[in-house]
Protein backbone atom coordinates (compact mmCIF):
# COMPACT_ATOMS: atom_id res chain seq x y z
CA UNK A 1 0.00 0.00 0.00
CA UNK A 2 1.52 3.46 -1.16
CA UNK A 3 1.37 6.54 1.38
CA UNK A 4 -1.10 7.98 -0.77
CA UNK A 5 -3.31 4.67 -0.46
CA UNK A 6 -2.95 4.64 3.39
CA UNK A 7 -3.74 8.52 3.89
CA UNK A 8 -6.82 8.11 1.84
CA UNK A 9 -8.47 4.78 3.68
CA UNK A 10 -7.31 6.55 7.19
CA UNK A 11 -9.70 9.93 5.82
CA UNK A 12 -12.06 7.02 4.46
CA UNK A 13 -12.30 5.47 7.74
CA UNK A 14 -13.51 9.19 9.82
CA UNK A 15 -16.18 9.27 6.87
CA UNK A 16 -17.71 6.51 7.26
CA UNK A 17 -17.79 6.41 11.24
CA UNK A 18 -19.30 9.72 10.64
CA UNK A 19 -21.73 8.92 7.91
CA UNK A 20 -23.07 5.60 10.19
CA UNK A 21 -23.36 7.42 13.26
CA UNK A 22 -25.24 9.83 11.48
CA UNK A 23 -27.65 7.62 9.71
CA UNK A 24 -27.99 5.48 12.86
CA UNK A 25 -29.02 8.90 15.39
CA UNK A 26 -31.13 9.82 12.11
CA UNK A 27 -30.20 13.40 12.98
CA UNK A 28 -26.65 15.24 12.35
CA UNK A 29 -23.97 16.91 9.76
CA UNK A 30 -22.63 14.23 7.99
CA UNK A 31 -21.31 16.92 5.05
CA UNK A 32 -18.33 18.02 6.90
CA UNK A 33 -16.59 15.41 8.50
CA UNK A 34 -16.71 13.88 4.43
CA UNK A 35 -15.06 17.07 2.85
CA UNK A 36 -12.47 17.67 5.41
CA UNK A 37 -11.05 14.59 6.57
CA UNK A 38 -8.25 15.10 4.38
CA UNK A 39 -7.18 17.74 6.51
CA UNK A 40 -8.03 16.04 9.52
CA UNK A 41 -5.74 13.32 8.70
CA UNK A 42 -3.12 14.92 7.86
CA UNK A 43 -3.35 16.98 10.57
CA UNK A 44 -3.60 14.25 13.22
CA UNK A 45 -1.41 12.10 11.75
CA UNK A 46 1.56 14.41 10.95
CA UNK A 47 1.76 17.22 12.56
CA UNK A 48 -0.80 17.74 16.13
CA UNK A 49 1.54 17.67 18.86
CA UNK A 50 -0.76 15.11 21.52
CA UNK A 51 -1.26 11.75 23.34
CA UNK A 52 -4.47 10.23 23.75
CA UNK A 53 -3.10 8.27 27.02
CA UNK A 54 -2.10 11.87 28.70
CA UNK A 55 -4.63 14.18 27.04
CA UNK A 56 -4.40 17.05 29.40
CA UNK A 57 -0.51 16.86 28.94
CA UNK A 58 -0.15 21.18 28.94
CA UNK A 59 2.06 21.15 26.44
CA UNK A 60 0.21 19.79 23.82
CA UNK A 61 -1.31 21.09 20.70
CA UNK A 62 -4.93 22.16 20.67
CA UNK A 63 -7.52 21.94 17.82
CA UNK A 64 -10.60 23.71 18.27
CA UNK A 65 -13.66 22.49 16.12
CA UNK A 66 -15.49 26.28 15.54
CA UNK A 67 -17.84 24.35 13.20
CA UNK A 68 -19.04 22.17 15.84
CA UNK A 69 -21.97 21.07 14.28
CA UNK A 70 -19.37 18.94 12.33
CA UNK A 71 -19.06 17.06 15.45
CA UNK A 72 -18.65 13.35 14.05
CA UNK A 73 -15.35 14.62 12.91
CA UNK A 74 -13.75 14.94 16.16
CA UNK A 75 -15.25 12.09 17.51
CA UNK A 76 -13.91 9.99 14.83
CA UNK A 77 -10.61 11.25 15.22
CA UNK A 78 -10.50 10.67 19.05
CA UNK A 79 -12.03 7.04 18.60
CA UNK A 80 -9.29 6.24 15.86
CA UNK A 81 -6.58 7.65 17.77
CA UNK A 82 -7.12 5.89 20.75
CA UNK A 83 -8.81 8.42 23.53
CA UNK A 84 -10.13 6.23 26.48
CA UNK A 85 -13.76 8.78 26.71
CA UNK A 86 -14.61 8.21 22.82
CA UNK A 87 -15.49 4.34 22.58
CA UNK A 88 -16.88 2.67 19.22
CA UNK A 89 -20.11 2.51 21.45
CA UNK A 90 -19.78 6.34 22.28
CA UNK A 91 -19.85 6.43 18.11
CA UNK A 92 -22.88 4.08 17.98
CA UNK A 93 -24.62 6.32 20.69
CA UNK A 94 -24.04 9.99 18.72
CA UNK A 95 -26.55 12.66 19.75
CA UNK A 96 -28.16 9.75 22.49
CA UNK A 97 -29.06 10.89 25.84
CA UNK A 98 -26.24 10.25 28.77
CA UNK A 99 -23.74 9.66 25.55
CA UNK A 100 -20.23 11.49 25.81
CA UNK A 101 -20.80 12.36 21.94
CA UNK A 102 -23.31 15.11 21.88
CA UNK A 103 -24.77 16.93 18.83
CA UNK A 104 -22.13 19.15 19.20
CA UNK A 105 -18.98 19.04 21.48
CA UNK A 106 -19.35 20.13 25.02
CA UNK A 107 -15.56 20.64 27.00
CA UNK A 108 -15.91 18.30 30.51
CA UNK A 109 -17.97 15.26 28.32
CA UNK A 110 -14.47 13.47 27.21
CA UNK A 111 -10.95 14.02 27.00
CA UNK A 112 -9.96 15.56 23.73
CA UNK A 113 -12.95 18.35 23.60
CA UNK A 114 -11.06 21.63 24.09
CA UNK A 115 -13.73 23.72 24.50
CA UNK A 116 -17.70 23.62 23.95
CA UNK A 117 -18.17 24.86 20.54
CA UNK A 118 -21.83 25.08 18.15
CA UNK A 119 -22.43 28.82 18.04
CA UNK A 120 -20.39 29.59 15.00
CA UNK A 121 -17.62 31.40 15.31
CA UNK A 122 -16.99 30.81 19.06
CA UNK A 123 -14.33 27.93 18.78
CA UNK A 124 -12.27 30.44 16.49
CA UNK A 125 -12.93 33.57 19.12
CA UNK A 126 -11.89 30.79 22.05
CA UNK A 127 -8.79 30.35 19.79
CA UNK A 128 -7.12 33.37 19.81
CA UNK A 129 -7.86 33.16 23.76
CA UNK A 130 -5.58 29.61 23.52
CA UNK A 131 -3.18 30.91 21.80
CA UNK A 132 -2.67 34.50 23.50
CA UNK A 133 -3.08 31.90 26.54
CA UNK A 134 0.35 30.36 25.15
CA UNK A 135 2.17 33.60 24.03
CA UNK A 136 1.88 34.65 28.00
CA UNK A 137 2.83 31.53 29.10
CA UNK A 138 5.87 31.56 27.02
CA UNK A 139 6.97 34.65 27.58
CA UNK A 140 6.90 33.62 31.21
CA UNK A 141 8.52 30.10 31.42
CA UNK A 142 9.95 29.57 27.98
CA UNK A 143 10.26 27.27 24.98
CA UNK A 144 11.60 24.41 27.11
CA UNK A 145 7.83 24.71 29.30
CA UNK A 146 5.50 26.37 26.64
CA UNK A 147 5.70 25.67 23.23
CA UNK A 148 2.52 24.54 21.17
CA UNK A 149 0.15 25.44 18.23
CA UNK A 150 -3.45 26.11 18.06
CA UNK A 151 -5.50 24.47 15.34
CA UNK A 152 -8.95 25.62 14.26
CA UNK A 153 -11.71 23.72 11.64
CA UNK A 154 -13.76 27.18 10.94
CA UNK A 155 -16.62 26.94 8.10
CA UNK A 156 -18.46 29.55 6.32
CA UNK A 157 -20.88 30.33 8.57
CA UNK A 158 -17.85 30.78 11.37
CA UNK A 159 -16.49 33.67 9.11
CA UNK A 160 -20.78 35.00 8.75
CA UNK A 161 -20.65 35.71 12.34
CA UNK A 162 -19.57 39.03 13.99
CA UNK A 163 -17.48 37.66 16.39
CA UNK A 164 -15.07 36.51 14.20
CA UNK A 165 -13.60 39.74 12.91
CA UNK A 166 -13.05 40.80 16.33
CA UNK A 167 -11.20 37.67 17.15
CA UNK A 168 -9.45 37.40 13.86
CA UNK A 169 -8.51 41.33 14.41
CA UNK A 170 -6.94 40.45 17.70
CA UNK A 171 -4.93 38.04 16.95
CA UNK A 172 -3.48 39.78 13.89
CA UNK A 173 -2.59 42.83 15.65
CA UNK A 174 -1.14 40.60 18.20
CA UNK A 175 0.85 38.28 15.79
CA UNK A 176 0.08 35.41 16.78
CA UNK A 177 2.03 33.29 15.16
CA UNK A 178 1.10 29.88 16.47
CA UNK A 179 -2.68 29.63 15.67
CA UNK A 180 -3.52 28.21 12.16
CA UNK A 181 -6.75 28.17 11.17
CA UNK A 182 -8.37 25.97 8.40
CA UNK A 183 -11.61 27.04 6.69
CA UNK A 184 -13.58 24.87 5.05
CA UNK A 185 -14.15 26.20 2.22
CA UNK A 186 -16.63 24.32 0.46
CA UNK A 187 -19.30 27.18 -0.90
CA UNK A 188 -22.34 25.30 0.99
CA UNK A 189 -24.41 26.99 4.22
CA UNK A 190 -27.60 25.54 5.22
CA UNK A 191 -29.85 27.21 2.76
CA UNK A 192 -27.56 26.62 -0.65
CA UNK A 193 -24.48 28.07 -2.23
CA UNK A 194 -22.71 30.78 0.67
CA UNK A 195 -23.62 33.13 -2.35
CA UNK A 196 -27.37 33.58 -1.53
CA UNK A 197 -26.25 35.27 1.59
CA UNK A 198 -22.13 36.20 1.46
CA UNK A 199 -19.48 37.23 -1.43
CA UNK A 200 -16.79 38.21 1.04
CA UNK A 201 -13.41 37.58 -0.07
CA UNK A 202 -12.46 35.59 3.36
CA UNK A 203 -8.33 35.40 2.29
CA UNK A 204 -8.29 39.11 1.47
CA UNK A 205 -10.22 39.41 4.26
CA UNK A 206 -7.52 37.64 6.83
CA UNK A 207 -4.96 39.39 5.06
CA UNK A 208 -6.10 42.81 5.79
CA UNK A 209 -6.24 42.20 9.80
CA UNK A 210 -3.09 40.84 9.65
CA UNK A 211 -2.37 37.11 9.18
CA UNK A 212 -1.07 34.70 6.24
CA UNK A 213 -4.16 33.56 4.08
CA UNK A 214 -4.01 31.40 1.06
CA UNK A 215 -6.23 28.62 -1.15
CA UNK A 216 -5.42 25.39 -1.38
CA UNK A 217 -7.06 22.05 -2.59
CA UNK A 218 -8.58 20.89 0.74
CA UNK A 219 -8.51 17.04 -0.91
CA UNK A 220 -4.90 17.10 -1.40
CA UNK A 221 -3.04 15.39 1.37
CA UNK A 222 0.82 17.05 0.33
CA UNK A 223 -0.96 20.60 0.11
CA UNK A 224 -2.75 20.87 2.95
CA UNK A 225 1.05 19.69 4.59
CA UNK A 226 2.82 21.88 2.87
CA UNK A 227 0.37 24.66 3.47
CA UNK A 228 0.59 23.95 7.68
CA UNK A 229 4.52 23.47 7.59
CA UNK A 230 4.67 27.11 6.00
CA UNK A 231 2.39 28.05 8.49
CA UNK A 232 4.19 26.86 11.28
CA UNK A 233 6.89 28.74 10.43
CA UNK A 234 5.33 32.55 10.10
CA UNK A 235 5.44 35.07 12.16
CA UNK A 236 1.78 35.63 11.74
CA UNK A 237 -1.14 33.84 12.40
CA UNK A 238 -2.34 31.58 9.33
CA UNK A 239 -5.72 30.92 7.65
CA UNK A 240 -5.82 28.50 4.83
CA UNK A 241 -8.40 28.13 3.20
CA UNK A 242 -8.87 24.92 2.19
CA UNK A 243 -11.29 24.34 -1.31
CA UNK A 244 -13.53 20.95 -0.37
CA UNK A 245 -16.56 19.27 -1.25
CA UNK A 246 -19.60 19.07 1.32
CA UNK A 247 -20.32 15.25 1.58
CA UNK A 248 -17.69 14.13 -0.74
CA UNK A 249 -18.03 10.80 -1.96
CA UNK A 250 -22.17 10.58 -1.80
CA UNK A 251 -23.10 10.18 -5.11
CA UNK A 252 -26.04 12.80 -5.68
CA UNK A 253 -25.95 15.03 -2.65
CA UNK A 254 -22.30 15.62 -2.67
CA UNK A 255 -21.55 19.94 -3.05
CA UNK A 256 -24.87 20.71 -2.42
CA UNK A 257 -26.67 21.58 0.95
CA UNK A 258 -28.84 18.38 1.75
CA UNK A 259 -25.01 16.85 2.48
CA UNK A 260 -25.34 19.81 5.43
CA UNK A 261 -27.39 18.91 8.46
CA UNK A 262 -29.48 15.62 7.70
CA UNK A 263 -28.73 11.52 7.24
CA UNK A 264 -27.91 11.06 3.55
CA UNK A 265 -29.69 8.03 3.73
CA UNK A 266 -28.93 4.63 3.03
CA UNK A 267 -29.01 4.42 -0.86
CA UNK A 268 -26.62 7.51 -0.44
CA UNK A 269 -24.19 6.25 2.00
CA UNK A 270 -24.06 2.89 -0.35
CA UNK A 271 -23.06 4.60 -3.21
CA UNK A 272 -20.23 6.43 -1.42
CA UNK A 273 -18.98 2.65 -0.43
CA UNK A 274 -19.03 2.11 -3.97
CA UNK A 275 -17.09 5.40 -4.94
CA UNK A 276 -14.54 5.17 -1.96
CA UNK A 277 -14.00 1.23 -2.27
CA UNK A 278 -15.34 0.62 1.49
CA UNK A 279 -16.70 -2.87 2.07
CA UNK A 280 -17.29 -3.00 5.37
CA UNK A 281 -20.80 -2.88 7.58
CA UNK A 282 -21.07 -0.21 9.31
CA UNK A 283 -18.96 1.28 12.23
CA UNK A 284 -16.80 -1.35 11.55
CA UNK A 285 -12.55 -0.05 11.12
CA UNK A 286 -10.38 -2.40 9.10
CA UNK A 287 -7.52 -3.76 11.49
CA UNK A 288 -4.75 -2.41 9.68
CA UNK A 289 -6.89 0.68 9.20
CA UNK A 290 -7.72 1.00 12.96
CA UNK A 291 -3.74 0.25 13.89
CA UNK A 292 -2.12 2.79 11.46
CA UNK A 293 -4.76 5.25 13.54
CA UNK A 294 -3.66 4.25 16.62
CA UNK A 295 0.25 4.33 15.88
CA UNK A 296 -0.10 8.02 15.02
CA UNK A 297 -1.66 8.88 18.62
CA UNK A 298 1.44 7.01 19.52
CA UNK A 299 3.69 9.86 17.64
CA UNK A 300 3.18 12.31 20.67
CA UNK A 301 4.57 10.30 23.70
CA UNK A 302 8.32 11.24 23.00
CA UNK A 303 7.56 15.01 23.18
CA UNK A 304 5.54 14.67 26.05
CA UNK A 305 7.97 12.38 27.96
CA UNK A 306 10.71 14.77 26.83
CA UNK A 307 8.33 17.76 28.03
CA UNK A 308 7.94 16.01 31.80
CA UNK A 309 11.80 15.88 31.97
CA UNK A 310 12.26 19.01 31.50
CA UNK A 311 9.89 20.13 33.89
CA UNK A 312 11.05 18.09 36.51
CA UNK A 313 14.65 19.30 36.10
CA UNK A 314 13.51 23.23 36.42
CA UNK A 315 14.09 25.24 38.89
CA UNK A 316 11.81 24.56 42.08
CA UNK A 317 10.19 27.88 42.56
CA UNK A 318 9.64 28.05 38.33
CA UNK A 319 8.26 24.91 38.32
CA UNK A 320 6.00 25.83 41.16
CA UNK A 321 4.90 28.81 39.75
CA UNK A 322 3.98 26.23 36.48
CA UNK A 323 2.05 24.28 38.04
CA UNK A 324 0.16 26.88 39.83
CA UNK A 325 -0.95 28.58 37.05
CA UNK A 326 -2.06 25.73 35.11
CA UNK A 327 -3.96 24.17 37.78
CA UNK A 328 -6.00 27.61 38.00
CA UNK A 329 -4.94 28.12 41.42
CA UNK A 330 -4.69 31.93 42.92
CA UNK A 331 -1.76 33.20 44.32
CA UNK A 332 -1.38 32.14 48.54
CA UNK A 333 -1.55 36.62 48.80
CA UNK A 334 -4.59 37.25 46.56
CA UNK A 335 -7.42 37.12 49.47
CA UNK A 336 -5.36 39.27 51.60
CA UNK A 337 -4.21 41.56 48.80
CA UNK A 338 -8.14 42.07 47.86
CA UNK A 339 -9.08 42.36 51.43
CA UNK A 340 -6.73 45.27 52.05
CA UNK A 341 -7.92 47.08 49.55
CA UNK A 342 -11.47 47.09 50.21
CA UNK A 343 -10.30 48.20 53.79
CA UNK A 344 -8.94 51.05 52.27
CA UNK A 345 -11.67 52.15 50.32
CA UNK A 346 -13.68 51.87 53.02
CA UNK A 347 -11.52 54.15 55.14
CA UNK A 348 -11.08 56.28 52.37
CA UNK A 349 -14.36 56.54 50.52
CA UNK A 350 -13.60 57.84 46.98
CA UNK A 351 -15.80 59.52 44.79
CA UNK A 352 -14.90 58.31 41.00
CA UNK A 353 -17.00 57.30 38.06
CA UNK A 354 -17.57 53.36 37.66
CA UNK A 355 -15.16 52.83 34.37
CA UNK A 356 -12.82 54.16 37.08
CA UNK A 357 -13.56 51.93 39.94
CA UNK A 358 -13.39 49.00 37.48
CA UNK A 359 -10.33 50.12 36.20
CA UNK A 360 -8.44 50.75 39.80
CA UNK A 361 -9.48 47.19 40.99
CA UNK A 362 -8.00 45.53 37.86
CA UNK A 363 -4.72 46.88 38.87
CA UNK A 364 -4.83 45.93 41.95
CA UNK A 365 -6.45 41.98 40.66
CA UNK A 366 -3.72 42.47 38.13
CA UNK A 367 -0.60 43.10 40.58
CA UNK A 368 -1.59 40.18 42.39
CA UNK A 369 -2.14 37.59 39.50
CA UNK A 370 0.90 37.78 37.24
CA UNK A 371 -0.48 35.77 34.56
Amino acid sequence: MTSREQHDRMANAIRFLSMDAVEKAQSGHPGLPMGCADVATVLFTRFLKYDPKNPHWPDRDRFILSAGHGSMLLYSLLYLTGYEDITLDQIKHFRQLGSRTAGHPEYGHAAGIETTTGPLGQGLANSVGFALGERIMNAAFGNDLVDHYTYVLAGDGCLMEGVSQEAIALAGHLKLNKLIVFWDNNNISIDGPVSLADNTDQVARFQASGWNASHIDGQDPEAIAYAIEAARHSDKPTMIACKTTIGFGAPTKAGTNKAHGSPLGAEEIGGARKFFGWDYPPFEVPADILNAWRDAGKTGVKARTGWEGRLAEADAQLRSEFERRISGTLPANFDAVLTDYKKKLAADKPKVATRKSSEMALEIINGAVPE
